[in-house]
């Protein structure tokens, strides 16, 4: 079964989003940036989500998790939480 893990950012805002994702592109540290903006209770541990399977998170987030390259930031991707900005950082088929 398909595994993957990832970190993600969590904002209210699609413009904050896309800002933030300008930020990291720039040079600025994911797990700190994620730190310091995410609304979600993973950003304490630097927006790191742990390891999950296909079903598992919303729609929106398996449909990036399970197809994006990896190592590269994606979004803004907007779920009913708001607005995430996603890396995934390993996965297995």
């Amino acid at each position: 079964m398909a595994k993957a893990t990832a970190r993600h950012i969590l904002v209210a805002s699609e413009a904050k989003c896309n800002e933030l994702k300008a930020a990291i592109e720039g040079g600025a540290d994911f797990a700190q940036v994620a730190k310091d903006n995410s609304t979600c209770p993973s950003s304490r541990q630097g927006g790191d989500l742990g390891s999950f399977g296909p079903g598992q998170m919303v729609k929106e987030f398996d449909t990036v998790v399970f197809s994006a390259p990896i190592n590269v930031v994606q979004g803004p991707v907007k779920t009913q939480f708001g607005y995430h900005l996603l890396e995934v950082t390993s996965r297995q088929d």
